[in-house]
């Protein structure tokens, strides 16, 4: 089950112990000028400027933009960590201190990031939320319906997975050059070369996405978890899931019985093209959903919430594209 708690930012040290260790930790570190994002423009080991991202989906996207003059830490990697329940370390907290621009998706996604951020009196225009450049939240990222900190992980009908809308990673990307200008002027028409080859490889997403929304557009699917959602509406594909299952799934908490069966018998059936499945989000029903599915024979197309390993964010996203397609039985 999903939880968004971390009373303490060093595991097994709770309350007052755990402060004074990770003050111990800050300290040791700030003096020697090592550990990770210890980097920074002004005074860096190399002079490389220090990124800090919640995952490494816009860990990709700034060392694209970066390249050389930038030094990334990703926060989180694995695909088998949930970023929704994703707990902070102190060495986490020690990195995003450390750098010198911080990244998060923002919405509630990543909560452990603002209250890293606020932990160590990061400056607000030091950090970039992709919800809030997004455009895509009526509440402009500030009322996602999760409490950035707190146990409570509750929606309001905003789907905050915005990196799977192309345009979001596209602002994204503007935006870590401008900042990286900012910070290292010297370098801002590298920046802004890398900025527009990334334009570029957006550009012939948005035209293959285009040329998939030709054949599948108004087609059904159905999704044990919402994080593809932005990237279905593009392709015009109706999501028919019971919005109740998919609350559940994301919540990490088990959907009423009316809700499964519904979703359920909705994979199984003719209606849909494909089953859509988070295996970062996995739980005993979702498994049972597309285990349904498959006996069924309708196809199940994976999609996840972090890069996998040895892949960039364009190739991912061409990649879930095809995939697409290939479920779909469409060609270009």
């Amino acid at each position: 089950m999903r939880s968004s708690r971390f009373p303490s930012l060093v595991p097994g040290f709770p309350g007052v112990a755990g402060a004074a260790l990770l003050s111990l930790l800050l300290a040791g570190c700030a003096s020697s000028g090592t550990g990770p994002g210890s980097d920074t423009a002004s005074g860096g080991a190399d002079g490389r400027i220090s990124i800090v991202a919640s995952t490494n989906v816009y860990g990709d996207i700034a060392a694209a933009i970066g390249g050389d003059s930038v030094e990334v830490t990703s926060l989180i990697q694995s695909p088998a960590q949930d970023p929704h329940s994703y707990e902070a370390s102190a060495r986490d907290k020690l990195a995003v201190s450390q750098a010198d621009l911080v990244i998060e998706n923002g919405g509630g996604y990543d909560a452990f990031m603002p209250a890293l951020v606020d932990g160590t009196g990061k400056d607000p225009a030091a950090v970039i939320s992709a919800v809030e450049i997004s455009g895509l939240d009526p509440d402009g990222g500030q009322a996602s319906g999760h409490t950035d900190g707190a146990a409570d992980h509750t929606h309001t009908g905003f789907n905050e997975h915005v990196w799977y809308d192309l345009a979001t990673a596209g602002k994204v990307a503007d935006t870590v050059a401008n900042k990286l200008a900012a910070l290292d002027p010297g370098q801002a028409a590298g920046f802004e070369r890398n900025a527009a080859a990334f334009h570029k490889q957006l550009a012939g997403l948005e035209a293959d996405s285009a040329a998939l929304a030709k054949q599948v557009s108004g087609e059904a699917v159905a999704a044990t978890d919402p994080v593809p959602l932005h990237l279905f509406e593009k392709l015009g594909l109706r999501n028919l899931t019971p919005e109740d299952f998919l609350e559940a799934a994301e919540e990490g908490s088990d959907a009423a019985p009316a809700a499964l069966k519904q979703t359920e018998e909705l994979a199984t059936s003719k209606s849909v093209r494909f089953l859509a499945y988070n295996e970062q989000t996995e739980g005993a029903q979702t498994r049972q959903v597309r285990e349904a599915a498959q006996k069924a024979g309708t196809p199940v197309v994976n999609f996840a919430e972090t890069l996998p390993e040895g892949t960039h964010y364009a190739d991912w996203m061409k990649s879930n594209l095809q995939n697409i397609a290939a479920a779909t039985g469409s060609t270009k």
